[in-house]
C-alpha cells in the first residue's frame, strides 16, 4: 500500500544504502531550491540517485490534506522528484492523495439543522437574496468557522490600503488556515456562492480580502508570481495538485481531463493563500485570475499567458 511521505522517509533512513542515496537526493533539491547551477556530473549523481530509488516505498508516497505536519510530507515528495521541476509546466503529478481515496470532512447536518432554528432560522430567510450573506450566517453557526474567519479577517485588513503595514504572509497563513480547518461545506459556500447582483458579488469578491492578500499596488509579472511560487514547498505542491486535477479537456462533459469538476474546485481552494493566491476579478462576473501581469514578458511571453490561462481561459475550472 501507498505510505506518507513522512513514514516512508522514516523507513528509508533505517536502511543504511537508501539513507545514502537519499542523503544525496536532499543535496540536489536544496541546489534545485536555491538556483544553484549543478554540473554534468552532479545532474548524472541525482538522477542516478532518483533511479535508485525505483523499489523503494519513497518514490510512491504521497501526502495527505489536512494532514499533520503537512510541508514535511511536502518536503519529502519534492526531494525525491526534484527532477520533476525542470521548466515551467513540468509538475507532472500532485504531491497529494487522490481526493477520492481521502476521507472527506463530513458536517453533522442533524446538529447544523438543530442550529438553524428560531431566530437563526428567520435571519436566513431575510439573506435569501443574497446567497453570498447567508453562506457568511451559515459559517456563524459553526464555532470554528467564525472564529478562524474572524481571525484571517483580522489579520488581512490591518493597514488596509497601505502596503508597507499588511503583512501579507501572516495574511496568507490565516486563509490557508481557513480553508483547510474549516469544513468544506461551510467554505465551499461562501466561496462559490451564486450571485446576480453586484453587491452580492462584492461580498463574495471580498472573501479573500483582496487589499491585502490578491492586490498590490503594482501587477508583478506573473513569471515573478511563479518564481515565487516554485520557490515554497505548500505553493508548489498546490501548484502541482491545481494542474493536475484543472486539466482542461474538450472532450470531457465537465470540460476536465480528470473528469472531476469537485477535485478541481478543491484545487483552485488549495492555491488561497500562496503567493499565487487567484480571486474574482469583479463583483459583476465569476470570472477568477490572478494578480499579474505578462506586460515585458518579453521572450518568455508564452509562458506568461500560460499561468494566466490556467484561471482566465480554464473551461474545467
Amino acid at each position: 500500500p501507498r505510505s506518507d511521505c513522512i513514514a516512508a522517509e522514516q523507513l528509508c533512513l533505517l536502511d543504511s544504502t537508501c539513507n545514502g542515496t537519499y542523503r544525496i537526493l536532499e543535496n540536489c533539491a536544496l541546489a534545485k531550491t536555491r538556483f544553484l547551477p549543478l554540473d554534468h556530473d552532479s545532474r548524472v549523481q541525482c538522477l542516478n540517485a532518483e533511479l535508485d530509488l525505483g523499489n523503494s516505498s519513497l518514490l510512491h508516497c504521497k501526502c495527505h490534506r489536512r494532514m499533520k505536519r503537512e510541508e514535511h510530507c511536502l518536503r519529502v515528495f519534492w526531494t525525491i522528484h526534484s527532477s520533476m521541476t525542470d521548466g515551467y509546466f513540468n509538475l507532472e503529478t500532485s504531491p497529494y492523495e487522490n481526493p477520492a481515496n481521502e476521507e472527506h470532512w463530513k458536517t453533522d447536518y442533524n446538529k447544523l439543522a438543530a442550529l438553524l432554528s428560531g431566530k437563526d432560522c428567520s435571519q436566513l430567510a431575510r439573506d435569501a437574496t443574497n446567497p453570498c450573506l447567508k453562506a457568511t450566517h451559515v459559517c456563524n453557526l459553526s464555532k470554528k468557522c467564525v472564529r478562524l474567519r474572524t481571525e484571517y479577517a483580522s489579520i488581512c485588513t490591518k493597514g488596509a490600503g497601505s502596503e508597507e503595514v499588511c503583512d501579507r504572509r501572516k495574511c496568507h497563513r490565516g486563509l490557508r488556515n481557513f480553508f483547510e480547518k474549516v469544513p468544506e461545506d461551510f467554505t465551499k459556500r461562501i466561496l462559490f456562492c451564486p450571485c446576480q447582483d453586484e453587491l452580492c458579488g462584492e461580498r463574495r469578491r471580498k472573501t479573500i480580502v483582496p487589499n491585502c492578500s490578491f492586490q498590490y499596488s503594482t501587477k508583478p509579472n506573473c513569471l515573478w508570481l511563479l518564481d515565487s511560487c516554485l520557490e515554497d514547498h505548500i505553493c508548489k505542491s498546490r501548484l502541482a495538485d491545481f494542474q493536475q486535477n484543472c486539466q482542461p479537456a474538450d472532450t470531457s462533459p465537465d470540460g476536465c481531463s480528470q473528469h472531476s469538476h469537485a477535485a478541481c474546485l478543491q484545487a483552485y481552494m488549495g492555491m488561497i493563500g500562496t503567493p499565487m493566491t487567484p480571486n474574482y476579478v469583479s463583483n459583476s462576473s465569476a470570472e477568477v485570475s490572478l494578480w499579474c501581469t505578462c506586460e515585458s514578458s518579453g521572450n518568455e511571453k508564452e509562458k506568461c499567458d500560460q499561468i494566466l490561462g490556467m484561471f482566465e481561459n480554464n473551461k474545467c475550472l
